[in-house]
């Protein structure tokens, strides 16, 4: 363990993934979700599978006895994640990021119905306090379908961030039951290969022909998608993700620097009250988290906790027993 590199490595992808989004809203007015949902997978597969023979991991990253499971978890990732460029050609960068923030909220209950978790008094609190949050967040946006003031476009994109935001929630919980089995490597890699081949289905809903500058941000945004990926994947090999996941919402503040002096996009105190309470959720959620996994004996622990080389016993969603909290 070495808990100073990764939280290093925590931020620097938080950074990159930034940056990664930066550069698909940048194009968003011309190319599609589903083409930048192209690029920043085909164009992360090279940065993927040099980290992984580099590591000497190639081999055992390609190995997988689940196919099936890795090909529904690509396809909910691959719709979050069109879901969530199409949300950011219509709304400000730190607004996407904040309704974002929602998806470990809807893990939780999403856990109670397909992985059989107990929930206590303290997340089921954390979760409305989060989601009083992510409506205040939405409660501008949405008031265009009543013939508000605010364009029915960012409307649109309130709904879109949405959507990518519980559909990411959903392959976190597909991810629970991969990494029961497989390595994280492999979930990686196979998320990557498939939502490359998965958006390739989106030509038919009005591909263009991107322009060189465009081409050029869209490559590189792959490129940063791969690296940060494999900055993140190494960082949880070197910390706990209790230590980890809080580095998350330093995206926020990353987002608001980047919307603002490049995007020109000043956030509302409307938006930042509702992302403070997001944050604030999330936060406790996690430390909830890292208190119940604390208590938990090892048996059960490695029953959702990727190992290396002594997998759990093979089911598609395991069902581990919490303590409530």
């Amino acid at each position: 363990m070495h808990p100073t590199r990764a939280i290093l490595l925590k931020l620097g992808s938080v950074v990159v993934f930034v940056t990664m989004q930066s550069l698909i809203k940048a194009t968003s007015d011309h190319v599609p979700p589903g083409e930048a949902v192209f690029f920043r997978s085909a164009f992360a597969l090279p940065v993927i599978l040099l980290w992984l023979s580099a590591d000497g991991r190639l081999a055992a990253g390609l190995r997988t006895r689940r196919p099936g499971a890795h090909l529904l978890r690509g396809l909910v990732g691959t719709a979050a994640m069109g879901f969530g460029f199409a949300a950011l050609g219509l709304l400000p960068l730190p607004e996407v990021s904040a309704i974002g923030y929602a998806a470990p909220l809807f893990v939780v209950p999403l856990a109670i119905v397909f992985l059989g978790e107990k929930v206590g008094p303290v997340r089921l609190s954390a979760v409305a306090m989060g989601l009083v949050g992510v409506l205040i967040i939405l409660s501008p946006r949405l008031t265009a379908f009543s013939g508000g003031g605010i364009g029915g476009g960012a409307a649109l994109g309130a709904l879109f961030a949405l959507c990518s935001a519980l559909l990411a929630a959903f392959a976190q919980i597909l991810i629970r039951g991969l990494v029961a089995t497989e390595r994280p490597v492999t979930v990686v890699l196979y998320f990557t290969l498939s939502s490359t081949l998965l958006s390739l289905l989106t030509i038919p809903f009005g591909w263009v022909w991107p322009e060189p500058r465009e081409a050029a941000l869209l490559v590189l945004a792959g490129l940063a998608g791969g690296l940060g990926q494999a900055m993140l994947t190494t960082a949880y090999r070197m910390g706990d993700a209790s230590l980890l996941a809080p580095f998350d919402y330093a995206s926020m503040l990353i987002a608001l620097l980047v919307g603002y002096f490049v995007f020109a996009e000043l956030p509302t105190w409307q938006m930042l009250f509702g992302a403070a309470l997001v944050i604030a959720a999330g936060i406790l959620i996690i430390w909830r988290e890292g208190r119940l996994a604390a208590k938990a004996p090892p048996s059960r622990a490695q029953a959702v906790t990727p190992t290396a080389g002594r997998p759990a016993p093979r089911r598609f969603l395991p069902k581990p027993r919490r303590p409530r909290g």
